[in-house]
């Protein structure tokens, strides 16, 4: 009998090392290629709802792969199916193709050189945020997998998602649109995995956590309401800019002084502050746009509240009025939310992938993603992948978002062995 328990314990751990060989060895057979889709995404990049090239990019090698292809959910959303050769649980794995309205100023020979249009303005366009790599390195995972597909147990579902940063005004677009226009329809997940590239971890590791792990995104606009009168003689009118600006300063102490923030961390930031047009004419409006970051429902509503009341309360003060909408329903992401259960199954995955000393356990962060529609939908669990270059000191690591964002290559590879890992112990958990 302990030779019977033995064999089979011995069989099991000989199974997990073959998954992790089989894990390194398929990620170094796709990583030429998926180098080289990520420069030519980066070198072409497209604003949300307009990745009409990318998603031809992606349909094109999916449809090469011989998967099942649907092209134009929620604009120019790209899904494909692969079906393995067994029985077995069905998963979905995302990745974004959408860029940023950002000018780039990184020195690379394949740089972004795109210029476009954004809310009526020309702009330059760059990967700034790094789903170029996200699109390539689930594009490998989604090769390694075709290739394995005979001995494959069950199915799953490759989500290319346009316009993760937002769509353009006045239109929809992201995880919520592909959701409305019937994703999980046919095919409900049993799990969704998804990604980041993210500057505060070096290339090499990646972070996780259990429940919450990013904020949810609320945004919203105040217009204030004066009487324009010449600058030189205020009384006559009533100044907008003063009261916007008694707005902006009040606010700041709802969550410094008003919300209990021991259990969770809030932001309230405002972005925009814009009015009057002549430095000697007080002008009838100002508009004011900020954001509100949030882990707890009830803590969102509250600052909400607050932040209602004292706009209206400092316009009464001064005799301006306010129009407020708080929030504008229509921008805003849930908190992302990692499934206790399925992330405290997946993270040995992790570990087998990258080593139990390269993930690290991340803390709340206060930016958003609309993965957060398909966690709600289904168990989730989504993860960042270190881009800063081993050894950089972190006060010289431009973050996501910037002109300067840099993705320092070796994340290709982590990325993808990482998301390759999780699939296939998933697909078939090992019998260790």
């Amino acid at each position: 009998m302990h030779k019977v328990l033995l064999g089979a314990v011995l069989s099991g751990v000989a199974s997990v090392a073959a998954a992790e060989d089989a894990a390194v060895a398929q990620t170094a057979k796709v990583l030429p290629q998926v180098v080289s889709w990520r420069r030519d995404i980066h070198q072409h990049p497209e604003l949300g709802n307009r990745e009409t090239r990318t998603a031809k990019l992606v349909a094109t090698q999916l449809k090469a792969l011989g998967l099942e292809v649907r092209t134009g959910i929620a604009h120019t959303g790209v899904v494909a199916l692969l079906k393995g050769g067994k029985p077995g649980p069905k998963l979905a794995i995302r990745a974004d193709m959408d860029a940023l309205p950002v000018t780039e100023e990184v020195d690379l020979p394949f740089a972004s050189k795109v210029r476009s249009t954004y809310a009526g303005q020309e702009v330059g366009v760059m990967h700034a945020c790094g789903h170029d790599a996200h699109t390539a390195m689930t594009l490998g995972v989604a090769t390694a997998l075709a290739g394995q597909r005979a001995d494959l147990p069950g199915e799953v579902m490759f989500i290319f998602q346009p316009a993760e940063e937002g769509s353009p005004p006045g239109e929809q677009g992201g995880a919520k649109l592909m959701l409305e226009e019937g994703l999980f329809k046919d095919f409900k997940p049993d799990a969704i995995f998804g990604m980041h590239v993210f500057y505060t971890l070096q290339a090499g590791q990646v972070g996780v956590r259990e429940g919450p792990m990013l904020a949810g995104s609320d945004r919203f606009k105040i217009r204030v309401l004066g009487a324009q009168t010449h600058g030189a003689q205020p009384w006559r009118g009533v100044d907008p800019i003063v009261t916007a600006a008694a707005i902006v300063s009040q606010a700041q102490s709802i969550v410094s002084r008003q919300i209990d923030i021991s259990k969770f961390p809030a932001v309230l930031s405002f972005g925009l502050f814009q009015g009057g047009v002549r430095y000697n004419i007080i002008p009838d409006k100002v508009e004011l746009e900020g954001t509100i970051r949030t882990f707890d429902d009830g803590m969102r509503d509250e600052i909400m509240v607050r932040l209602r009341r004292l706009a209206e309360g400092v316009a009464t003060a001064q005799g301006a009025k306010v129009e407020l909408e708080v929030p504008m329903e229509e921008v805003n992401n849930p908190v992302t939310r990692n499934d206790p259960a399925m992330t405290r199954r997946m993270r040995p995955s992790l570990e087998r992938a990258v080593g139990a000393a390269n993930v690290v356990e991340v803390p709340p962060n206060m930016v958003a993603e609309d993965f957060s529609y398909y966690a709600n939908a289904v168990p989730g669990v989504f993860f960042f992948v270190g881009s800063a270059p081993p050894g950089e000191h972190p006060a010289n690591v431009a973050p996501n978002h910037s002109p300067r964002f840099f993705l320092d290559e070796k994340a290709l590879e982590v990325g993808t062995r990482a998301m390759l890992q999780l699939a296939w112990d998933f697909l078939a958990p090992p019998s260790n």
